[in-house]
């Protein structure tokens, strides 16, 4: 999926892979790769769920590039999606070493690595980068058999960009949170899926509360825990008034 607006264009690459051009020729990207959706082959355990991996992804022209957590830390992603002299900022929890994949150490990395905590509010490469606290509440419903969170509180960070004259957000694995409607977005880019995250409804109900210019969801499909109902979604915004673009 490929949408422009106002200053920006912005593509959904599978998953939570997302491009963001500005009208400058910056180019940002939000947790790229894992599940096939770089490498234009199914993961195997995703083959026929959800939207096929399109190509061998290795454009390799971001400028920054942004990791909310563990579970989409893919260092093959971000070298597949990052410049040599580009920054690729990391939420302080990401531990490489603990994570049950094929991954290499950040130091690895040939790019710039810069840590974040829940509290940053920092200009890089041109771009404002904000961070937002990403979890699932404990008393809330995406939690396990045992009641622990997917994610709990430290896990992760989500992202507010302000990018030209255009503020995107992507809320990370998360519920929708206190605070969240506070935030001045133009962009949404919320999951859908559920289970792990907020879902459709949850995600419809923040959106209402942001009234941003456009909402464009993402991070559903991808398997068949994460499968959502877009046109469902599609179809509650567009009865409160909230513009939305879907890939379907």
């Amino acid at each position: 999926m490929t949408i422009s607006h106002g200053d920006l264009t912005i593509d959904w690459l599978g998953y939570a892979t997302v491009r963001i051009e500005g009208d400058d020729g910056t180019v940002v990207y939000l947790d790229p790769g894992r599940y096939g959706t770089l490498t234009g082959e199914w993961a195997p355990d995703t083959e026929g769920v959800g939207h096929p991996p399109a190509r061998d992804y290795d454009a390799r022209d971001g400028d920054l590039v942004l990791v909310t957590h563990d579970h989409h830390y893919d260092s093959d992603g971000i070298r597949r999606v990052a410049r040599e002299d580009a920054t690729v900022v990391v939420y302080d929890a990401v531990y490489p070493p603990g994570i049950d994949r094929d991954v290499e150490p950040l130091g690895d990395l040939p790019q710039d690595v810069v840590r974040v905590d829940e509290h940053t509010d920092r200009l890089f490469e041109d771009v404002i980068v904000r961070t937002i606290a990403a979890y699932n509440e404990p008393d809330g419903p995406h939690v396990d058999d045992q009641g622990e969170p997917y994610h709990p509180e430290g896990i992760g960070v989500g992202y507010h960009l302000t990018i030209g004259d255009t503020t995107v957000f992507w809320p990370g694995d998360s519920d929708a949170l206190p605070g969240h409607e506070e935030l001045d977005v133009d962009v949404f880019l919320p999951s859908i899926s559920g289970n792990f995250t907020m879902d459709r409804r949850e995600a419809a109900d923040l959106a209402e509360a942001l009234d941003p210019a456009l909402v464009a969801p993402i991070h559903y499909n991808t398997f068949g825990a994460l499968e959502a109902d877009a046109e469902a979604f599609e179809n509650d915004l567009e009865r409160r008034g909230v513009p939305v673009a879907l890939d379907e």
